[in-house]
């Protein structure tokens, strides 16, 4: 199905930061292949503004941007998604929904930069570095041969993406 458009959903537990930079990465990355979402375990209800802020920086739309629960992506009328990320260790512990469709999971974490205390110099590099950790693992992903990859190799290579970023981060 090489017209395929396939749904990712990057989840965090407060759905602040990373998962929002991760959703805006992978629509601008993804070019139309890709539609991402993401939401977090226990959602802060809104978004970080450094999250925003970066965005605007890097001249996203941030329009989409809002911190809701996974919960609304675990119900018979949610977008079937293809991938479910994790982008916090927290999250990756956490007893997930069954989401329908068993999507391909892996875990890509991500230090959180919400969770500097510093200057706001700081907390914007912090944000930074995070926005380029997803930027790397994302375009990793996207260019995957997902029409011609069988789904033991594609799990594997998804798995690795999000070790192999965090060696070289």
């Amino acid at each position: 199905m090489p017209n395929r458009t396939y749904n990712v959903l990057f989840l965090c537990t407060g759905n602040s930061a990373r998962s929002i930079l991760a959703e805006a990465l992978m629509n601008k990355l993804g070019e139309g292949r890709f539609h991402a979402y993401s939401a977090g375990s226990h959602p802060k209800g809104e978004v970080h503004p450094m999250a925003i802020a970066l965005l605007n920086r890097m001249n996203f739309d941030t329009s989409f941007a809002r911190s809701k629960g996974w919960e609304e992506f675990a119900t018979a009328e949610a977008p079937q998604m293809d991938f479910v990320f994790t982008v916090c260790d927290d999250a990756a512990g956490e007893t997930c929904p069954v989401w329908p469709g068993q999507p391909m999971t892996a875990h890509w974490g991500i230090p959180d930069p919400a969770s500097i205390e510093g200057t706001d110099t700081e907390v914007s590099l912090a944000f930074s570095e995070a926005f380029r950790m997803l930027n790397s693992r994302i375009a990793a992903f996207t260019a995957l041969p997902l029409d011609s990859i069988d789904r033991l190799s594609l799990q594997k290579r998804l798995t690795d993406i999000g070790s192999k970023h965090e060696a070289a981060s």
